[in-house]
């Protein structure tokens, strides 16, 4: 099947766009969060392709006044990729790693956007992402991650907030390629594993600068997947650090921390240290992560719109269901010669099953 793609010049198999390879997991997604430095606004958006499953979906999110508002929706994707639209919401690209736009259009759940993202430093290019269970792989993905400002409007229930470069930074990221998407696989691999997944995220901004750190570990607390980057605005490239780790101060009675280091070691072996402290949580499930009603791919019919929203100070964090965030934070860095930095960042965390250096030992048991 001809596609509006096959005119433009990115195939990479000998067949036409709209067939992505041979897994049904194959995906294509898109991720966007801004927030003003001092964390009381924030909003986030994805959007993702499962050209196998034939189904497209997407997020909006705004927390607004201690209130997180979830915006969903869903299509059947009539194997056409470049229809980046899904009921009122839609993402444009304006110029390629440079500059991409959100909208959301008037719905009955009262939330739309206008919103333009404009990259302050280059696209980074993350390590690939190979994981596998025994003789099967579970993960084969790239992604790229960009920090950048952003401009426009949103309106959450006839309120109106402006947004200026000035006033909202971020970070959007594109990944793409396989990982479990749509309904679970009916078999697992033989015998069945424990789960077990250790995941770090964590793009922040300052007036000059960015950093990145990632990390995903096995139970031993050995990284299979991690890096940092260091990227003053208007360099012609990044700083990447493969010596880099991190350490979490976890809150009593939970998976999630109370405070977060990053220490790395660039290139030229200058110390660099960036202290995290969490304000409040981002919850992941609002764009699908963990979601009980709107994972990701899921058939929910030619078209579904769905909207909820939850006090953020109720939320039970040790629900399965919330358990993926974002925690805005307040993050102070620290290099060489003295060199001090005060901005704001998001540290994302994904812990399930054991991880020995955070004293987990089973799937769900948490911080004394």
């Amino acid at each position: 099947m001809l596609t509006k793609a096959d005119d433009f010049p990115i195939h990479q198999t000998p067949e036409p766009i709209a067939y992505a390879g041979t897994d049904r997991n194959f995906y294509d997604r898109y991720f966007f969060n801004g927030y003003t430095m001092d964390g009381s606004q924030f909003f986030a958006a994805a959007m993702g392709i499962y050209p196998h499953l034939n189904i497209i979906d997407a997020s909006f999110c705004v927390v607004l006044d201690g209130v997180q508002h979830n915006l969903h929706a869903s299509r059947i994707l009539g194997m056409e990729r470049m229809d980046t639209s899904v009921g009122p919401i839609v993402i444009d690209v304006i110029a390629p790693l440079q500059s991409l736009r959100v909208r959301v259009s008037d719905n009955e759940h009262g939330i739309t956007a206008d919103i333009v993202f404009h990259a302050r430093c280059p696209a980074i290019e993350e390590p690939r992402f190979i994981y596998r269970s025994g003789p099967r792989t579970i993960m084969d993905y790239t992604r790229l991650t960009q920090n950048g400002s952003y401009e426009g409007w949103i309106a959450v229930k006839g309120k109106r907030i402006e947004i200026t470069r000035s006033s909202f930074l971020g970070t959007r990221d594109r990944s793409w390629g396989v990982r479990p998407v749509g309904a679970a696989d009916s078999q697992a691999v033989a015998p069945p594993p424990p789960p077990q997944f250790y995941w770090l995220w964590a793009p922040c901004n300052f007036e000059d600068r960015i950093s990145l750190y990632h990390i995903n570990a096995e139970a031993s607390g050995k990284p299979w997947n991690t890096r940092a980057v260091l990227c003053e605005t208007g360099a012609a490239g990044p700083v990447e650090i493969d010596h880099c780790r991190s350490d979490i101060v976890f809150k009593s009675g939970t998976r999630h921390a109370r405070a977060a280091s990053v220490v790395m070691t660039d290139p030229q072996g200058g110390e660099w240290r960036a202290d995290f402290a969490p304000q409040w949580n981002f919850y992941m499930s609002g764009l699908g992560y963990l979601s009980a009603n709107w994972g990701h791919g899921h058939y929910k019919g030619p078209l579904a719109i769905g909207y909820e929203a939850f006090e953020l100070a109720k939320v039970n964090e040790n629900d399965l269901h919330f358990l993926h965030v974002q925690a805005f934070s307040k993050v102070t860095l620290t290099g060489p010669n003295g060199l001090r930095r005060e901005g704001a960042g998001v540290l994302e965390q994904l812990i399930i099953g054991p991880h020995a250096p955070s004293g987990f030992t089973s799937i769900l048991d948490t911080a004394p």
